[in-house]
């Protein structure tokens, strides 16, 4: 293991030091691309130990991930790892394609089997990671009913007329999402576009789950878990009092996420 390098400019003392460690990291070996099904194993295992996933590094490893398995929609799992607590680090084993459509994502590249040469190049970069928790049987998800989008609306829309209770997940694809009921604890909400609330929002939102920055969270009384845009997230214990209980907009300016009151 190298040892740390001081590096100085002129006669001014060094301000930091580059050393070369390994890391161990959990790995999310990725084995196809239904987004959806790997958000509801995904939240099972995270409900198990949240603590152990609370901003915790993942490597996305793509190594026993099909050829023909379809595309890899890295900001619809960027988003989804970075609303379950986690974040996303790098990725490994992927094609050219794959690891471009990586970089557009700000993830590091990282080589199958990397020699200790090899990362003592990096600063920080992980040594081979561990797996992410004991495989578990997932608890049945339950969908609340959806109506269908609106004919000859321009875009995609989903409106459910009914509470959203504890365990069940809307998602609703290329398009907004509307709740006129109460959205209960443990209920999460997902949408490539808005997310409109018409009642307490005590449980998960995230819209822009495919990188749409200009998606906004609309609600009536903000009493979340998680909220998230576009990948960029605030849990339940960082949202000011003042915000709690009253309408809000939840919207991302320059990649900061903010809440204010409406």
């Amino acid at each position: 293991m190298a040892g740390y390098q001081r590096t100085s400019v002129g006669d001014r003392p060094a301000v930091f030091e580059l050393k070369a460690a390994g890391f161990t990291l959990p790995i999310l070996r990725l084995l196809e691309a239904d987004i959806e099904a790997v958000a509801a194993e995904l939240g099972a295992r995270v409900e198990q130990a949240p603590e152990f996933f609370r901003n915790t590094p993942v490597v996305i490893d793509l190594s026993a991930f099909p050829d023909g398995g379809g595309e890899v929609e890295f900001p619809l799992l960027v988003g989804l790892l970075r609303g379950y607590g986690m974040i996303p680090f790098g990725v490994r084993g992927g094609n050219k394609a794959q690891n471009e459509a990586a970089e557009a994502m700000e993830l590091a590249i990282l080589g199958e089997h990397e020699t200790r040469s090899t990362r003592a190049e990096r600063v920080a970069a992980p040594e081979e990671p561990a797996p992410v928790v004991p495989a578990a049987v997932a608890p049945t998800v339950q969908e609340a009913p959806a109506a269908p989008p609106r004919p000859g609306a321009g875009a995609a829309f989903t409106l459910v007329t009914r509470p959203v209770r504890s365990g069940q997940r809307v998602y609703a694809a290329g398009g907004d999402l509307s709740i006129i009921a109460a959205v209960s604890s443990g209920a999460e909400l997902m949408a490539d576009g808005n997310i409109h609330v018409y009642g307490p929002l005590r449980g998960r939102a995230l819209a822009g789950m495919k990188g749409n920055t200009d998606a906004r969270i609309f609600c009536q009384d903000l009493q979340a878990e998680l909220v998230s845009v576009a990948g960029h997230y605030r849990v339940s214990e960082n949202i000011p009092r003042e915000l709690r209980g009253v309408p809000v907009q939840i919207f991302l300016d320059q990649k900061i996420l903010r809440i204010e009151k409406l």
